[in-house]
């Protein structure tokens, strides 16, 4: 184990929309290390193919958006969340911009004005988008203004472990992180006044998920355990439209195809959504997902299809080119043919919370983006809010940063974790790896959709003696990064069905057989989970 002996200022654990903002509104103030678990662009920002929700258009409001935003929510927003990040929206939209980022323009009356899309629980149009790729244009400006930054480090490969709590004051504070190399060859201890958890979600933990292969819910897992207050994340988001079949990270079918007016169709050609919602197939995704999940398991088929065929052929090309280059590579010529559909596993709506400056519960730890739960989604994102999100709340995490990041010790270095150095035979790794294939598959059948109280029962049970199996295995084995990840696929499965069993109603994205689902907002309540009093309850 080595300690860094450079002092960081900041330091950025995750490289998606949120971490690489903030370390660009912070680096003239202070030194900053961003690490990241893969190569730079690796993120959940980089595969959001719609775009960034926010009142550009003349038709538009800040109110209507807010009430578009709350009615998703399901009665669970924080709506001062939701109107600081809708009435800040257009100005981080004007950064980005200024930053560098191209989104897709239109000329109205010799005008140039952003093309604006809309997706499902949207009353306008005002998704501000790169054709169907705004994610991966977003992420690779910012990161290359990150890399041209003379105080900004960005090191690939390295993946934190846990962070570092410093208790000798007689008040718990984080000042930084431990981690381990790609190879787990050396682990670090890199301290820093400020920390930013900026590490996305958790679709892993799920057999069928949109999310690339690093979202294992290692921040929300890594905050958890170092005593940082979590809630909700028993809301997993499904997107109703991943590419059939969903092997492996499944290809998403955006959103914006049924903005686009794309309809959902049977196996025979029936236009289903009219049975589920007045807003048919723009209804938001929770409605849509269950619709969907009804019909497969109605009709015994294992997924549906989205019919596109209505628009031009060169319109459908022109605004959604990755998403037709990659179905024509599957044989399927999308301006001619059905997709075949399915949904899976998307978005985390829970997380580390925060206050409305990012700040979570643990002093000198800050956090945005996915792996926070900072009011805005309540029990349903609404789409296309979440890369919002990001860049409004990690803009205003750096500028409290920026205030009070001197307010908090240099880092010294006691009380550094005991790290183990044995080796654990490489059999029994391949046994508990098939046990964490069955966390994905149990969690699937058990806490996907739909729920009920039996099905989390068992889940449960099955889970827990999984998860204490890695965790016996995790305290006798040299660390690395796939043993790190199978303790937090582990523990985030455990706290989704814990606190997926303590919520006693059906509410947005959490669906179950035995309650009825409910919107009244004077019995909404919030699931809190706080590890160092080792108990989950409602607050």
């Amino acid at each position: 184990m080595s300690q860094n002996n450079k002092h960081h200022d900041f330091l950025v654990i995750g490289s998606g929309m949120a971490g690489l903002t903030f370390a660009l509104e912070v680096a003239e103030h202070g030194s900053v290390l961003l690490i990241t678990k893969k190569r730079d662009t690796e993120s959940n920002t980089n595969y959001a193919q719609g775009g960034i929700a926010s009142v550009t258009g003349d038709d538009d409001s800040f109110d209507q958006h807010i009430k578009d935003t709350l009615k998703a929510g399901r009665g669970l927003c924080d709506r001062r969340a939701v109107e600081l990040m809708v009435r800040e929206g257009p100005e981080r939209i004007r950064e980005l911009i200024e930053w560098g980022v191209e989104f897709t323009y239109r000329w109205d009356k010799g005008e140039k004005k952003l093309s604006l899309g809309r997706e499902g629980g949207h009353s306008q149009n005002r998704i501000v988008h790169k054709a169907d790729h705004t994610g991966l244009e977003i992420e690779q400006t910012l990161s290359r203004r990150c890399q041209e930054h003379p105080n900004i480090t960005l090191e690939e490969h390295k993946m934190a472990v846990d962070l570092l709590v410093d208790n000798s004051s007689g008040k718990p504070c984080c000042t930084g992180a431990m981690v381990v190399t790609a190879g787990g060859a050396e682990i670090e201890i890199i301290p820093s006044r400020v920390t930013m958890l900026a590490s996305g979600g958790c679709g892993q933990v799920y057999l069928h998920t949109t999310n690339p292969s690093i979202a294992t819910g290692d921040g929300i897992a890594m905050a958890y355990r170092a005593g940082a207050k979590i809630a909700n994340v028993e809301f997993m988001q499904f997107h109703p439209t991943a590419l059939f079949p969903a092997t492996g990270q499944a290809f998403l079918i955006s959103e914006a195809v049924r903005g686009f007016g794309a309809v959902l169709r049977t196996k025979d050609g029936e236009a289903f959504m009219k049975n589920y919602s007045t807003l048919e197939d723009l209804a938001p995704r929770d409605i849509v997902a269950r619709a969907i999940d009804h019909e497969m398991k109605s009709s015994g088929v294992n997924h549906v299809y989205l019919d596109v065929t209505g628009r031009h052929p060169e319109e459908i090309q022109q605004r959604f080119p990755n998403i037709y280059k990659h179905c024509l590579n599957m044989n399927i010529d999308i301006t001619r043919e059905w997709i075949p559909v399915v949904p899976a596993a998307h978005y985390m709506c829970g997380g580390v919370i925060t206050d409305l400056h990012g700040k979570t519960s643990l002093p000198g730890l800050y956090a945005a983006g996915e792996v926070t739960c900072s009011g805005v989604h309540g029990a349903n994102r609404l789409a296309s809010n979440s890369l919002l999100e990001a860049v409004v709340f990690s803009n205003r995490a750096a500028k409290r940063a920026i205030k009070e990041f001197r307010d908090f010790p240099k880092p010294n270095g006691r009380r550094l974790p005991k790290i183990s150095s044995s080796l654990v035979p490489e059999e029994e790794w391949v046994l508990v790896s098939h046990d964490v294939a069955q966390i994905r598959y149990l969690m699937w059948d058990y806490v996907g959709i739909v729920r009920s109280n039996l099905r989390l029962e068992r889940a449960r049970r099955r889970v827990e003696l999984i998860r204490k199996e890695v965790d016996d295995l995790v305290s006798r084995s040299r660390l690395t990064r796939g043993v790190v990840e199978l303790r937090n696929i582990a523990l985030m499965a455990s706290l989704i069905i814990r606190s997926a069993i303590r919520r006693k109603e059906s509410r947005g994205l959490h669906y179950t057989t035995d309650y009825p689902p409910t919107e009244d907002k004077r019995k909404a309540r919030h699931t809190v989970l706080i590890n160092r009093r080792r108990n989950l309850s409602l607050v």
